[in-house]
């Protein structure tokens, strides 16, 4: 899980996620949203797939990208429990 808040630090990584949430996309069709070179956006998708925010396949020349919906729902089910344990701690009086 760790590889996942990882990948969430990054704006442009961020960004890459908000984009695939209307759907799959090819690497050049995420890339025109960004002023960067080919290799950073690879980092970018890398970073994304290692965490297993990300899946993608190949399509002849392209590589479609799709958001991996079960990696990002069990992800915000783990922010939303942080989040409601400190709101639980808070209200017992005790140091979060």
């Amino acid at each position: 899980m760790n590889d996942a808040f990882k990948a969430l630090a990054d704006k442009t990584r961020r960004d890459i996620l908000r984009l695939l949430r209307r759907g799959e996309m090819t690497a050049g069709e995420l890339a025109s949203h960004f002023d960067m070179t080919k290799p950073s956006m690879s980092h970018h998708f890398s970073v994304l797939k290692q965490a297993g925010l990300i899946d993608s396949r190949r399509e002849g020349q392209q590589i479609i990208y799709t958001l991996n919906t079960t990696a990002t729902e069990d992800l915000l089910a783990i922010i939303m429990d942080l989040f409601s344990r400190g709101d639980e701690r808070s209200d017992k009086g005790e140091a979060t």
